[in-house]
C-alpha cells in the first residue's frame, strides 16, 4: 500500500460534533461574517501559568509552555480543529512500505531571523532532540527512527540507597535512519514499519530549530526565534512569573494564519482572580475555571462560552518508589484506592458534568477507544471492595500511616475541590488520612515528579499531542518514555505497544493498544479518573473562541472587537 500526504491517517480522532453547552464549538474557522467586523491587529489576553522549562519545542511537554511553543513554531504538519493532519511545511510525505519515508520540504520558508528552513534544518533539529546528552524531555518521540537507540543511550546506575540514576551516554551523534539528501528532501528509515508514523509529525517535538538553538539552547529558550503564526513581541517578552507577549508574524504563510494582532499570556496561580478579570473584561479568554464557576459559567457568560468533549484525560499517579505501594501489598492498595473513588459523584457534583468518569487509560473521543477492558472494573466505586482489599494488603505488609497521604497538585487549575473529595473518600472508605500537597505552579509538580521526590501521589493528566490511541499510552507509560516520570516499566506492556505500532491496519493496532491497557489495569501505575469536556469562556472584547480536538484554545482563530 502506498502512503501519501492525501492518505487517510490511521488512528484518527473521532470527536463529537456537537457542543455540550454554550455556543457552537465545532471545528474549523469561525463564521466569516462575524470575523470581518473584528480588529485583526488587536492583541488578546489569555490565561496561563509559568512554563516549566526554556521554550524549546523538544523540551516542552507541559500545557503552559506547550501553548506558547505551538504559536511560535510550525512543523511539517499541523492539525485542524477536528484533529485532521494537514501539511504545513511538508510538500509531501510518502512511503511505499511504511518503513522508508520520503518527505519533501516546501521551499522559501524562513525563521523570523531570516534563516532559511531546509531539509537539513529538520534533520539537525531532530537529532538534537533525540540525543540524550541534550536532555530534551520529548526525545522519546523519535523512538521509531532507526538509530534512535544509539543517540539516546544512557548509563544506568543503582546507588547504595537503592535509587536508580541515569546519565547520558550516546553512542552516536546522529540517527542512522535520518538523512537530508538535498535542501528539500528528508529520507527516514524506521526501525520497523509503522503505517501511521507520519501522523505524529505535527507534534511540537518535530518542529524545526534555527542554528542558534543548537549551539546555545539555554539562552535561546529564553527568547526563542520560530517560524509560526506568532513571534515574541521583543527580546525579554517572557517576563517570568508574570506574562509572555506574542505578536503576529506577518511573514507566516501556513494553515494557522492569525486573525488577531497577538496574544499576551497572563500568568495566574489561582483561577478565581482570572475569572473575575474575565467578568470585568480585563482578560479575554480562559480554559481554566474555578470549581464554583462550573455551575454558573453558562449564565455568567451566556453568549460567550463553549464546551465540547476533547482528547484530554486525568489520572492519579502512584510513584513506584513509595514503599506503601510496592509488592503484592502495594498492588492490592492501588486497587483499593481506585475502588474508593466515587468518580461519578465527583464528576457530577464538583465538575457539574464537565467531566465523565474514566473507562480506560485513553479518552472516548480517540479512535480505537474501548470500554469494559479486562480489569477496568477497578474504576467503579465500591466502598466494601476497597475496604476489603486494603485489609488484605495490611495482612501482608502494614500500611505506614504515620503521616497523611499527600496528593501533589498545582492549585491554579481548580484542583483543590476534587482532591478534597478524593481524600474524603480515602478517609471514609479506607480509614486513612489524605490531603492535598499544594503548589502554585504546575512546573513545580512536574519537577518533583521527574526527580522522584514526592512523598505521596500526584495529580496528572494528558492532553493529546497527536490523534492516536498510542499517544495516550507510549509517551506516558512505556519504559523510558519522556513523560513516564514515575518510571513505570513492564516488558509485556512495551511489547504490545511495539506490536501495535507495527500493525498493518488501524483495527489491528488499536487491538494491541487495548491489550496493553489491560496490563496497565493489572499494575495500576496510575488511576484513571475522568475524561474532559473542556469549558472555555471569553470576554466582550472578542467575537468568539473555540478549542481544537485536544482541548487547546485556537488562539490564532480569535478575532478581537
Amino acid at each position: 500500500m502506498r502512503f501519501t500526504r492525501t492518505s487517510k491517517a490511521l488512528g484518527m480522532v473521532a470527536i463529537a460534533a456537537l457542543a455540550l453547552t454554550g455556543c457552537g464549538a465545532g471545528g474549523g474557522s469561525n463564521d466569516g461574517a462575524s470575523q470581518s467586523a473584528g480588529d485583526p491587529n488587536k492583541v488578546i489576553t489569555a490565561y496561563s501559568n509559568e512554563p516549566q522549562n526554556p521554550l524549546l519545542p523538544a523540551n516542552t511537554n507541559e500545557v503552559y509552555g506547550g501553548r506558547v511553543v505551538e504559536l511560535l513554531f510550525e512543523g511539517l504538519r499541523s492539525y485542524d480543529a477536528d484533529g485532521k493532519p494537514v501539511n504545513a511545511l511538508a510538500e509531501s510525505i510518502e512511503s511505499s512500505d511504511a518503513q522508508n519515508w520520503t518527505i519533501k520540504v516546501k521551499k522559501g520558508h524562513k525563521f523570523t531571523n531570516g534563516e532559511a528552513i531546509t531539509a537539513k534544518t529538520f534533520v539537525d533539529s531532530w537529532n538534537f532532540a533525540a540525543n540524550s546528552k541534550n536532555l530534551q524531555n520529548n526525545g522519546f518521540f523519535f523512538e521509531s527512527i532507526a538509530g534512535y537507540e544509539d543517540v539516546s543511550a544512557v548509563n544506568t546506575e543503582k546507588a547504595a540507597d537503592g535509587k536508580t540514576t541515569t546519565t547520558p551516554a550516546p553512542k552516536a551523534e546522529t540517527m542512522s535512519g535520518l538523512t537530508a539528501t538535498d535542501d528539500s528532501t528528508i529520507t527516514v528509515k524506521l526501525a520497523q514499519p509503522e503505517a501511521d508514523w507520519s501522523l505524529r509529525l505535527g507534534y511540537s517535538a518535530f518542529y524545526p530549530l534555527p542554528s542558534a538553538a543548537l549551539t546555545d539552547p539555554k539562552t535561546y529558550g529564553e527568547n526563542p526565534v520560530g517560524n509560526g503564526p506568532y513571534k515574541l513581541e521583543k527580546a525579554g517578552a517572557w517576563v517570568h512569573d508574570q506574562s509572555i507577549s506574542l505578536v503576529k508574524n506577518a511573514d507566516y504563510e501556513g494553515p494557522r494564519g492569525s486573525k488577531n494582532g497577538g496574544v499576551t499570556f497572563k500568568f495566574y496561580t489561582d483561577p478565581g482572580p482570572a475569572y473575575t478579570d474575565l467578568q470585568s473584561d480585563n482578560l479575554d479568554v480562559t480554559d481554566v475555571l474555578p470549581s464554583n464557576a462550573l455551575k454558573t459559567y453558562t449564565s455568567d457568560f451566556p453568549d460567550r462560552n463553549s464546551t465540547k468533549p476533547v482528547a484530554t484525560d486525568s489520572t492519579l499517579n502512584i510513584p513506584g518508589y513509595n514503599p506503601n505501594f510496592q509488592g503484592e501489598a502495594g498492588k492490592l492498595r492501588r486497587q483499593a484506592l481506585s475502588y474508593a473513588i466515587n468518580r461519578e459523584e465527583i464528576a457530577k457534583v464538583v465538575f457539574n458534568g464537565t467531566r465523565t468518569p474514566a473507562k480506560a487509560f485513553a479518552p472516548p473521543v480517540i479512535d480505537g477507544f474501548k470500554a469494559d477492558l479486562k480489569g477496568s472494573e477497578v474504576l467503579k466505586f465500591d466502598a466494601a471492595k476497597a475496604k476489603d482489599l486494603w485489609a488484605q494488603a495490611d495482612k501482608i505488609q502494614p500500611y505506614d500511616g504515620s503521616k497523611p497521604l499527600q496528593i501533589a497538585s498545582n492549585t491554579d487549575g481548580g484542583n483543590k475541590e476534587w482532591i478534597d473529595a478524593v481524600a474524603n473518600g480515602f478517609k471514609n472508605n479506607l480509614g486513612i488520612q489524605a490531603e492535598i500537597q499544594p503548589f502554585a505552579k504546575f512546573a513545580e509538580v512536574l519537577n518533583l515528579r521527574k526527580s522522584q521526590q514526592l512523598p505521596g501521589l500526584s495529580r496528572a493528566g494528558w492532553q493529546g499531542d497527536y490523534p492516536s490511541l498510542y499517544n495516550f499510552l507510549g509517551p506516558v507509560w512505556a519504559t523510558g518514555a519522556s513523560s513516564n516520570y514515575e518510571k513505570y516499566s513492564n516488558p509485556e506492556f512495551d511489547k504490545l505497544l511495539k506490536e501495535g505500532l507495527a500493525a498493518k491496519t488501524t483495527d489491528e493496532a488499536n487491538a494491541k493498544f487495548n491489550q496493553a491497557q489491560e496490563i496497565l489495569f493489572q499494575d495500576l501505575p496510575g488511576l484513571p479518573l475522568w475524561d474532559q469536556a473542556r469549558p472555555i469562556v471569553w470576554s466582550n472584547n472578542v467575537t468568539k473562541a473555540e478549542t481544537g480536538w485536544n482541548g487547546g484554545i485556537l488562539y490564532y482563530n480569535i478575532t478581537a472587537k
